[in-house]
């Protein structure tokens, strides 16, 4: 659940005074008070503006690789997360991609999907160009060839079937034949 700003701050300063706001419903009281120690420990250490949302880092590789080898020589991630001012669900997935991949794993990637084709120009797709004469004559030549094309297709996919079937029948007739004989065999 996300909580304002407001909301969060008002949490700490009664945390301040030793009491317990009321638990939001919906939301385990232990999981509730143990996200205001946080809040609490992360205002102490980076001042009120850490609450906001939105306030986020974007951290070097460099950076990160110094935080996740505190990780990796053995400070838990919650104390670190805490310390650095950043998520602990994030500091997990950065040791994470450092013990998979090194320091690669570290490094930003761009975000979103990949473009296909780097080099075409994106066009307006709502309104096609007009052809001239001669580019509709060619499309129309094109069309017609592509249409003798497939039924060339056509007609060598049937000719293959009709091979392997009568390869089939052919085989088929060998081992009657063959089955036959030996039958024959065995009886004299």
């Amino acid at each position: 659940m996300k909580y304002s700003y407001e909301f969060k701050k008002e949490c700490v300063q009664l945390y301040r005074e030793g009491k317990w706001p009321d638990t939001p419903e919906g939301v385990e009281e232990k999981n509730f008070h143990d996200s205001i120690r946080k809040w609490f420990r992360l205002e102490e250490l980076h001042g009120p503006e850490i609450l906001k949302h939105g306030s986020n880092i974007n951290w070097t590789p460099d950076e990160k690789l110094e935080i996740v080898s505190k990780v990796i020589a053995g400070k838990s991630i919650k104390s670190t997360a805490i310390e650095k001012g950043i998520n602990e669900g994030q500091l997990y997935s950065w040791v994470n991609n450092y013990k998979i991949y090194g320091y690669n794993g570290l490094v930003n990637k761009k975000k979103g999907r990949k473009s296909k084709n780097t080099t075409m120009k994106k066009t307006n797709i709502h309104k096609p160009k007009e052809l001239n004469e001669s580019e509709r004559e060619e499309l129309i030549r094109l069309r017609a060839e592509n249409e003798y094309i497939k039924a060339e297709n056509e007609i060598i996919k049937k000719e293959i079937a009709l091979r392997e079937k009568r390869y089939a029948a052919q085989l088929k007739a060998k081992k009657q034949r063959l089955s036959n004989n030996s039958k024959t065999k065995d009886t004299n």
